[in-house]
């Protein structure tokens, strides 16, 4: 039986030679700044990751990443993360995001139950909403450090004037966009590269 390759492994090794010429500089900085306010009920609701940093947890992921933010009964948000599998399965994992920052509504700290150093409900900013669509569109979304970052959207696709947006957002926030790989979507892109080459 023949094994489905991996391209986030190949798209990877490209990203990690950008990243590594600027992570040390990065995570000396001051954090990205948030967005001045962000509107929470806006905020709910079903959003695509069309583009993000490579991260461990979501290398297990072939397409059509998704995370669902509801309100939940302590006033919190409810997050629903979830993925198509490279063998054909469904990965999902269920959280918690608290309101770190009540004037801008924008730094939160995101906890998962039983995921060693983020089963906390409370702890510092992991989750920092840097840029927002003026329509709640699309999102930036990144971390104090800068070592990770999510391009999340309302549809499955965005055209290239949003696109471009995006791309001043990522460099607005002291990222590079060669550091974000492309996430394969229904209905939108199919490949995995550098979002640089897009």
């Amino acid at each position: 039986m023949r094994t489905r390759r991996n391209p986030w492994i190949a798209a990877l090794s490209l990203a990690a030679t950008a990243s590594l010429t600027g992570a040390g500089a990065a995570a000396a900085a001051a954090p990205p700044a948030p967005v001045p306010r962000l509107d929470l009920d806006r905020y709910l609701g079903e959003w695509r990751q069309l583009a993000a940093i490579p991260q461990v947890f979501n290398l297990n992921c072939a397409r059509d990443t998704t995370a669902v933010y509801t309100l939940d009964p302590q006033g919190d948000i409810g997050v629903h993360n979830r993925c198509h599998t490279w063998t054909g399965g469904v990965d999902e994992i269920r959280g918690t995001a608290t309101v770190n920052d009540p004037v801008t509504n924008a730094q939160l700290h995101v906890s998962f139950p039983g995921v060693p150093g983020q089963d906390g409900r409370e702890g510092p900013t992991n989750y920092l909403v840097t840029a927002l669509g003026p329509d709640y569109s699309w999102a930036l979304v990144t971390s104090p450090s800068r070592l990770s970052g999510f391009v999340l959207s309302r549809t499955p696709a965005l055209d290239d004037t949003t696109w471009q947006q995006v791309d001043d957002a990522i460099r607005a926030a002291g990222q590079d966009p060669c550091v974000y790989l492309t996430s394969p979507t229904t209905g939108g892109r199919g490949d995995v590269r550098p979002l640089c080459a897009r």
